[in-house]
Parts: C-alpha cells; structure tokens; sequence
C-alpha cells in the first residue's frame, strides 16, 4: 500500500464508489462475497488498491492543511512546486490554542510578544502526494485555507 487502508467507515461512506472500483475490475457482487469468504488475502488487496486510489484522488486537490496543537499551528499551503508552511508558536503557558478560550487570546494577542511566527517552503521529494500524506499522517487536517490565507495577510 501507498497510503493507508480506508477505515471500515469511510469504506462505508464510499459504498457506491467502491462497487463502481469493483465493476470496473469485473467482479460482481456474488464474485466479491465469494472473494471475502475463499480468498479474504485478495479481497483485502482490492480494499487497499481502493484507498489508495481514493486517497490519490484527495491528494491530487487538497491545497492546504492545518495541524494545531496546544502551543502550536502549523498552517501548510500546498502549491504546484512547494509545500509553504506558516508555522505560529505561543509563549504563553496559560494557552491551549485548540480552546475556544485559548485560541480567542490568540486572536486578540497576535501581534504580543507571547506569540512568535515563522515561514518556510521546502520543495517536494519525487512523490508529492507522499509528502502531502506524511503531514496528514502527523495529524494535520484538509481544510479551506482561510487561517492560512488570514496569516498569510498578517505575516506580511
């Protein structure tokens, strides 16, 4: 596998899509429960080649990325060429930035001496739908980009 396997939810979620992949393998419904019971090893194979196909078409949109915790926001904007990452880090041990409370403070302190901020861009390796997944696998989130965006505004 390239990514990682779709959890049983999103695989439900996904149902249609998922009887669209098999069709498009000629198994039919009956074949694929036969698969499941004689085979499981080769049912498991079409459910991973299935996520990664999905997970290649999430990577191929996903623009930016957001991974917050409680001192930090890693803020990441993925272009064509680069991965740019707006990164923000909270002096103030009384905040936890994934508080409404905390992140509220942020909003009003931004610009005090208990918030530091710092900019980078890194190329990506020879896959960057692997360089995308990397982050995700560390906890960030697809978003809209809208913090981005307004830190973006604010940096410069």
């Amino acid at each position: 596998m390239k990514y990682k396997r779709l959890t049983k939810e999103q695989l439900e979620e996904l149902h249609p899509e998922f009887i669209n992949f098999l069709a498009t393998q000629s198994i039919t419904a009956d074949e694929w429960d036969t698969l499941k019971k004689e085979k499981p090893e080769v049912a498991e194979d079409e459910i991973d080649v299935f996520s990664d196909l999905i997970w290649e078409g999430v990577l191929n949109k996903v623009e930016y990325l957001e991974n917050v915790s409680e001192k930090h926001m890693h803020l990441f904007h993925l272009t064509e060429k680069e991965m740019k990452l707006l990164s923000v880090r909270i002096l103030n041990p009384e905040i936890d930035l994934r508080t409404e409370i905390g992140f509220g403070w942020f909003k009003r302190n931004y610009q005090s001496d208990f918030v530091e901020y710092l900019t980078a861009s890194k190329a990506y390796g020879e896959d960057k739908n692997v360089d995308k997944f990397e982050i995700i696998k560390q906890g960030a989130v697809i978003t809209k980009g809208e913090l981005y965006q307004w830190f973006e505004q604010i940096v410069e």
